[in-house]
């Protein structure tokens, strides 16, 4: 495929894959390796936000019960959440505030989720819940100040649409538990955002419009809409192990702009930002597929294309201390992170490396790749950014050849470019061929991290005729990223490249 791109081009791209990251419930942030696996991720990719179940789990500890004079009273605990946000701030995150699960003192029911057992029933007394959100809230604007405290969107609950996370699917109980929260943020600050209804799959279509009808018609406060999206098909379950196929590149993208279709269809809501506070390939934390060039790849096309409709899309999640169905087995468990347990990138940690790269100035965009541009830091020059991606889901392993023609000045360019791909980023791979070690000693370790970085090759290019030539070779499930800067050679008395072996 061939490509002509002018410097003046546009292409229509909103980059926002840095806005938010998901993780597991928030009580793993107390864990050593977490921590240094959210650390790389900041380090090396730079995240705005983070959002994760459990604020108000027994295990966090809030929400506290005692018995005086025969008279239940109830207090508040913020110590370990102060130690969970502090450490989420010292590394240049925000949270993105999801108002759950319930606590058990206050539950109406005993039905809960996941291996640590969240509770998914509507408070027994919905006062004091109210009073559990204002309380803690509240605490946040003593500790952290308004300023910041405002900074942090709130959305109420996550996916109450289905039964597992929330009891019978209730929708008006939903929209009651949403009500009271909504309000009781506001009432300790009307500025404070607040969103939902976090629905994901099951009837979202008729959840999101009942939802919309309910606050606008109930004048119910809502700052912004969420949803969550997913792209496989039903599981086949042989443990500790799900499979599943792939959706096609557009079912994503489809449904977004369907969700997207629907709040614009309220005037009150026109143009409403839509935040997706979590989104992957699979939803099952044990699809092999999510360690996988494949997903690399698969997501950096969704990357590249929900910024139209969304105005953050949360990558669930950035590692793999993660206990929703128990404690991983093995470091390569399809578990939803771009690390696994180790801090070894998987392939996507590279998609999202290069997108953190590359801007928002598009001059192209297509099925298949992303140029942008960047002023130079060192003079007027322009940076080029082109990334480029081949998802191939089956046995055809096609290759994909693009030509690149981008205008620029005459002069010589330096080319420097990284390539992950199933021969040579490929950690999974190399794993297996190691025997599958259920855990690594430090050699395998060391191996595996050598395995998991891309491939890095450079070049110098002359334009003479105001044309950039560039050829791109993916290999199936490849992603790649090429910078594209002018430069001024400047040779050292004497040097003489051509009498250098392997110098050219």
């Amino acid at each position: 495929m061939d490509f002509k791109v002018k410097r003046t081009d546009k292409a229509v791209f909103s980059n926002y894959a840095l806005n938010c990251v998901g993780t597991g419930r928030m009580h793993l942030a107390l864990r050593h390796e977490y921590h240094k696996q959210l650390q790389k991720v900041q380090d090396e990719i730079g995240f705005k936000y983070i959002r994760g179940h459990g604020l108000f789990h027994d295990d966090v500890g809030i929400y506290q019960t005692y018995e005086e004079d025969g008279v239940q009273k109830v207090e508040y605990n913020f110590t370990y959440v102060d130690m969970i946000i502090d450490d989420y701030l010292s590394l240049g995150l925000k949270p993105f505030i999801e108002l759950g699960f319930m606590p058990k003192a206050l539950a109406s029911g005993e039905q809960t989720v996941f291996y640590w057992e969240g509770n998914v029933t509507p408070p027994s007394d919905y006062e004091k819940w109210a009073d559990l959100v204002i309380a803690t809230v509240s605490h946040w604007i003593e500790r952290y100040g308004e300023e910041e405290v405002l900074s942090w969107p709130m959305e109420v609950w996550n996916e109450p649409n289905l039964e597992v996370f929330w009891e019978n699917a209730d929708m008006d109980e939903y929209f009651k538990l949403y009500e009271v929260s909504a309000r009781a943020v506001k009432k300790v600050n009307p500025k404070i955002r607040v969103g939902g209804p976090s629905i994901c799959g099951v009837e979202d279509e008729h959840w999101l419009k009942s939802f919309l009808e309910f606050t606008s018609k109930n004048d119910v406060p809502l700052d912004f809409v969420t949803r969550h999206c997913y792209a496989t098909e039903p599981a086949d379950y042989i443990p500790h192990y799900a499979y599943q196929k792939l959706s096609s590149l557009s079912y994503i993208p489809d449904e977004l702009r369907v969700s997207r279709d629907i709040i614009d269809s309220f005037p009150a809501y026109r143009g409403m930002e839509m935040h997706i506070t979590e989104f992957n390939t699979s939803y099952s934390p044990r699809n092999p597929l999510h360690d996988t060039n494949l997903n690399a790849a698969y997501i950096a096309y969704l990357l590249s294309v929900m910024g139209d409709t969304c105005a953050s899309y949360s990558y669930w999640t950035f590692g793999d201390v993660f206990e929703e169905q128990g404690i991983a087995f093995t470091p390569f468990s399809g578990c939803f992170g771009l690390l696994t347990n180790g801090s070894i990138p998987k392939p996507t940690y590279w998609t999202y490396e290069f997108f953190s790269k590359i801007g928002t100035d598009a001059v192209s965009r297509g099925k298949s790749h992303i140029i942008t541009k960047e002023k130079s830091k060192i003079n007027d020059d322009e940076i080029f950014h082109i990334v480029a991606w081949n998802p191939v889901d089956g046995e055809d392993k096609t290759c994909l050849k693009l030509n690149f023609s981008i205008e620029a000045t005459d002069g010589e360019y330096y080319i420097f470019s990284r390539l992950v791909d199933e021969d040579v980023c490929n950690p999974l791979k190399s794993w297996i061929d190691m025997g599958s070690p259920p855990t690594l000693n430090k050699k395998q370790l060391s191996q595996l991290k050598d395995c998991a970085t891309p491939a890095i090759s450079t070049q110098r290019l002359s334009v003479e005729a105001g044309l950039l030539e560039l050829d791109v070779k993916l290999n199936a499930n490849a992603i790649c990223h090429y910078e594209v800067v002018k430069v001024n050679p400047q040779v050292d008395r004497g040097f003489i490249a051509e009498r250098v072996q392997g110098s050219r």
